[in-house]
């Protein structure tokens, strides 16, 4: 079930075993972990690195220790390691993924929009149109754009699921900004999603998030090609 640690940093190797035995469906969520002594027969190293290890899983919410009773697996996935492996995939993946999102976003956001949320989102565009050449302002601007959009949908889950996504987020709008062979939106672009979603037109809104960022992903499958 665990594999053996034979080199490099025990406690990190332990961590990696207990995850991906956790990972692999090794132990249900709910399922009791074997005692410390066990585990630490099975690892091949001392108690205090697997309760080291077990600590660390713990505070990323894996495991759940409760006193007097054991420790317990709690989720099958480490939310900071998932994020970790989106960070390594093609850009263009990311990319695929934030257009699926923010594309559910803005239908939602024109049916559900309040006063507010236009307020946020033309607040957000005219400070990026005022950026003009100060690019990180205009990236932090467009950013604030999206997560507007984004919170205007009124879904809590796919709000979480955009911001826990943000860093990724960040990575797309950087390069769409900064590299000159990947087409950027344009303020225009911009502007006519927020007029979609304030004249509550959800084919439109949806389509225009769609587009906006269809050119870039075309130039990067072609650049990954």
């Amino acid at each position: 079930m665990l594999e053996r640690i034979r080199k490099g940093s025990l406690v990190e190797t332990a961590i990696e075993s207990l995850r991906n035995a956790i990972e692999k469906g090794d132990w249900d969520v709910g399922d009791r972990l074997p005692v410390e002594s066990e585990l630490s027969d099975a690892l091949g190293v001392g108690r205090n690195t697997v309760r080291e290890a077990v600590r660390v899983l713990v505070h990323v919410g894996m495991l759940e220790t409760r006193q007097g009773d054991g420790t317990y697996v709690r989720a099958t996935r480490d939310a900071g390691e998932t994020l970790r492996r989106i960070t390594r995939t093609q850009l263009a993946d990311q990319l695929e993924v934030r257009i699926m999102l923010e594309t559910e976003a803005a239908k939602l956001a024109a049916a559900r929009r309040t006063v507010q949320d236009l307020r946020n989102m033309t607040s957000a565009l005219d400070a990026r149109a005022k950026a003009g050449g100060d690019l990180q302002s205009r990236i932090r601007h467009d950013e604030a754009f999206h997560h507007a959009l984004v919170a205007a949908s009124h879904n809590p889950a796919l709000a979480e699921l955009y911001n826990y996504f943000s860093h990724a987020v960040s990575q797309t709008i950087e390069q769409t900004e900064t590299n000159t062979d990947l087409p950027e939106p344009s303020q225009e672009d911009h502007e006519l999603l927020l007029a979609a979603v304030r004249r509550q037109d959800e084919t439109r809104a949806e389509n225009l998030a769609r587009e906006l960022l269809k050119p870039s992903l075309q130039a990067l499958k072609r650049q990954e090609s």
